[in-house]
């Protein structure tokens, strides 16, 4: 059973938008954490936004002011809307979902297969 199911990847013109989506399974042990990554062509894999439990989101720079994270902590869920896209968008985005110690630590960690965002004309 893949234990994080994302959804809503694409393609799409740029300056454009698009919603990814991620459910976690019911095997899936209790979570405190969730994110989005990314992974380009030839680059490593860079987090893109992430929510914590207490609230705290997190988002790296290249997307601030673009992208916004939501999390389900019931439902066990985690969007991503992706507004005003870029060519330098295209990639992989991975969920990521974790139960993070008090040092922030993953105890454990679980990823989804990914999904592909092509921004292209």
């Amino acid at each position: 059973q893949v234990p994080l199911v994302e959804s809503g990847g694409g393609l799409v013109q740029p300056g454009g938008s698009l919603r990814l989506s991620c459910a976690a399974s019911g095997g899936v042990f209790s979570i405190n954490f969730m994110a989005w990554y990314r992974q380009a062509p030839g680059k490593q894999r860079e987090l893109v936004a992430s929510d914590l439990d207490d609230g705290l989101r997190k988002y790296s720079d290249s997307v601030k002011g673009r992208f916004a994270i939501s999390r389900d902590a019931v439902k066990r869920t985690v969007d991503l809307q992706m507004n005003s896209l870029k060519s330098e968008d295209t990639a992989v985005y991975y969920c990521y979902a974790a139960w993070l110690d008090v040092d922030g630590n993953a105890r454990y960690h679980y990823w989804g297969q990914g999904t592909q965002v092509t921004v292209s004309s």
